[in-house]
């Protein structure tokens, strides 16, 4: 067991743990931050997706110690306003989320994108989201999810 000191949304944390244990386990059980979803445990699915320090990043293959000093933020920061308020809202107005299960990882993979680039092409967004399996068809409404938040965020619709 180890002491790991990270922030997760803003709010500083200090654990005690395992500094392998997989950072989906410490968000989920320790934090109880229950938005981070469990897909695959391969990083393979993306459902797991948050950032760290601005880059999405697959929690499930992210050890606890890879994370320490640094800025964690989850799908619990769009209640706090933002990029994220935004996604979220473009989802919501698109209908994007079908079952909802990968939507949390997809918005967080859209928040990492759009604080990088604020008018992406269709072939970045899809970049950006090339690592997310969804298996409910929303992906053309999360495509215009994503392209209603980019303009929400500079201002144009």
């Amino acid at each position: 067991m180890q002491r790991i000191t990270f922030s997760v949304n803003g709010r500083r944390i200090e654990l005690q743990a395992d500094p392998d244990t997989p950072l989906v386990y410490a968000l989920r059980n320790d934090l109880d931050l229950k938005g981070t979803r469990f897909g695959c445990g391969t990083g393979a699915c993306g459902a797991c997706t948050v950032l760290v320090d601005g880059n999405a990043v697959q929690s499930c293959d992210t050890p606890l110690w890879s994370v320490e000093g640094r800025e964690v933020t989850t799908i619990e920061a769009a209640a706090l306003g933002g990029a994220l308020a935004a996604i979220r809202q473009a989802f919501i107005d698109e209908q994007a989320a079908q079952c909802g299960y990968c939507s949390d990882g997809i918005m967080m993979s859209l928040a990492a994108l759009l604080s990088r680039n604020g008018e992406p092409t269709e072939q970045e967004i899809m970049a950006a989201l090339d690592r997310h399996l969804c298996r409910c068809a929303a992906h053309m409404r999360i495509l215009r999810a994503a392209r209603r938040a980019a303009a929400s965020l500079r201002g144009a619709a």
